[in-house]
């Protein structure tokens, strides 16, 4: 059996579509290097797994990775607009020369597809909405700028050696399994972890600000779709809800969830930050047949759940 690979499999998107594809009878390969991936998001799964400890930069690692490989997921990526801020070096390396690497080195083991994660932030803060593949692309951080250079690798990989890609550019994924405690934790685990501890929530902005918040769940089967979609190679399309919710309306719903008190503490609004996002989704629907499963309500209290079952499991 041909084995699919997922790069970053023990992070919080790639062990959710880790779980998905082994539940789909899969012959399952993870490559991660455990920097911000943890084991234990695999450990129920880790017995049917082929886990190979190793770093995007390195070519040899990658190329191993790939041997005998028919679809790579690539996830593998250094996450955060704010660490790519403080270290721009870094964030290049492991996501451009990353993905680069894991391009050539399919194409040389005779993979079929690479689908790649991308982000809503190469779009930057251009007011349009609702935000559509065809607009102008204006990323504002290091971060928004490698997601775009790798799409353009795709792109060329594609037209030059006729590997097949398909990039998803995500919009602002969230649930369970999301680290709250990283230094560059995202908004949602971040206000979790604030909200559940007593702590204000710090919000960086007037709270107005607003994003299509997208559950794990759609992440996932857009890329079981785009893997198998016979229309998608050589397309880059939004994954997200189509929805637009305020920071601040993500903060009281959380703290409603909890059942607990919340006065959230304002700050400046952080370099690189977009003001509003909000997807066009059309593409990926009429390419692949992506719908979102799972809307923010849905996805919030699941999140919540999660968390708060993790929290009594700690005790």
């Amino acid at each position: 059996m041909q084995q699919t690979l997922v790069t970053g499999g023990a992070g919080f998107i790639g062990s959710h579509l880790v779980g998905a594809l082994l539940e789909k009878g899969k012959s399952v390969r993870v490559l991660d290097n455990f920097a911000t991936g943890h084991r234990y998001n695999l450990a129920s799964v880790a017995s049917n797994l082929d886990i190979i400890e190793g770093d995007l930069r390195d070519t040899g690692v990658c190329l191993r990775a790939c041997q005998g490989v028919d679809t790579v997921f690539h996830l593998g990526a250094l996450g955060s607009v704010p660490r790519s801020i403080d270290d721009p070096l870094t964030s290049n390396a492991v996501n451009v020369v990353g993905t680069l690497n894991i391009l050539m080195a399919a194409r040389d083991a005779g993979v079929k597809r690479v689908v790649f994660s991308s982000s809503s932030s190469v779009y930057g803060d251009t007011p349009t909405l609702p935000k559509h593949e065809a607009m102008r692309l204006s990323p504002r951080s290091p971060y928004a700028v490698t997601k775009l250079a790798c799409e353009e690798y795709c792109r060329a990989f594609y037209l030059t050696y006729r590997l097949e890609t398909v990039a998803l550019r995500y919009f602002n994924v969230f649930g369970p399994r999301q680290d709250p405690n990283s230094a560059y934790a995202a908004a949602i685990p971040r206000f979790l972890r604030a909200i559940s501890e007593g702590h204000r929530p710090i919000i960086f902005g007037d709270g107005q600000q607003s994003r299509d918040f997208t559950y794990v769940t759609n992440v996932v089967e857009a890329n079981i779709l785009a893997a198998q979609s016979q229309t998608a190679p050589g397309h880059v399309m939004n994954v997200a809800c189509g929805q637009q919710l305020t920071i601040e309306q993500v903060v009281l719903g959380i703290a409603s969830l909890l059942g607990l008190p919340c006065e959230p503490e304002y700050r400046p609004v952080r370099a690189g930050d977009v003001q509003h996002s909000r997807a066009d989704i059309t593409l990926a629907q009429s390419l692949i047949g992506y719908n979102p499963i799972v809307l923010f309500d849905e996805g919030l209290k699941r999140t919540v759940d999660a968390f708060v079952s993790a929290k009594r499991l700690e005790v």
